[in-house]
């Protein structure tokens, strides 16, 4: 990834990690611009930084916990004031693909229970229609070959089609998530209607979550070499 992607998913970290400040209960995101927002969290905390943390992933819990940020779960702290992740994809409406991670599930239960959830990006990932990234879709390993079939289906009806592949790892493997599961990755291209689709696949019964996170995020902070931009509301 180059030198210029990397400074511009920093500086939206950046601009990100001001909307912090003591007492606040803070969900991290996963992926490779959440990682910047942690490490700067990490840097504050040992300046004095007083805050409790949700993280999206185990990856995110031990990156945090190797910086000494304070972590609890959503068990003990069921409501966050604010949550910070990065994302795949966004559109003006600020909806959002994320899962390319494979954090989905995870990233969906903590934005849900946060009072704020303001997405960190660098400009490739806005879009003027979802699609051009695969859409993740978490599914249960029984009965794998029905559930892609019924999500062939369901895409069908709302007019997306496409290759629906599992995911695996770098090593060749199956790619297996946190909470034990697969990933279908979706490739539909454009995705005419991503409500009517999210509607369809939560009614899949081998579907345990899917990456189109809509009416979640209240901001998306985007950065490139021309400096910082802000979607929504901060």
């Amino acid at each position: 990834m180059s030198d210029a992607i990397e400074n511009a998913k920093r500086l939206a970290a950046q601009r990100a990690a001001e909307l912090v400040s003591s007492g606040m209960r803070l969900g991290l995101g996963t992926g490779s611009t959440a990682r910047h927002f942690v490490d700067i969290i990490g840097a504050k905390v040992r300046a004095g930084l007083q805050i409790i943390c949700v993280p999206t992933s185990e990856a995110t819990r031990q990156q945090a916990e190797s910086l000494g940020i304070p972590l609890t779960t959503l068990d003990d702290t069921p409501e966050l004031d604010l949550t910070v992740d990065g994302a795949d994809e966004f559109d003006a409406d600020l909806t959002l693909v994320k899962g390319g991670g494979g954090a989905l599930l995870r990233e969906k239960i903590v934005a849900a229970a946060s009072k704020q959830v303001v997405i960190i990006t660098d400009r490739s990932k806005q879009v003027d229609r979802l699609g051009r990234f695969p859409l993740p879709v978490e599914v249960v390993p029984f009965g794998l070959e029905a559930t892609r079939r019924l999500i062939t289906k369901v895409a069908a009806d709302v007019g997306c089609t496409g290759a629906i592949r599992l995911r695996h790892d770098r090593d060749g493997r199956v790619f297996v998530t946190d909470g034990g599961h697969y990933i279908l990755d979706c490739a539909f291209g454009a995705i005419p209607d991503a409500p009517a689709l999210a509607r369809g696949l939560v009614a899949i019964p081998g579907v345990v979550e899917h990456g189109l996170f809509i009416g979640l995020a209240k901001a998306v902070i985007v950065a490139d070499a021309s400096g910082v931009d802000v979607f929504g509301d901060l």
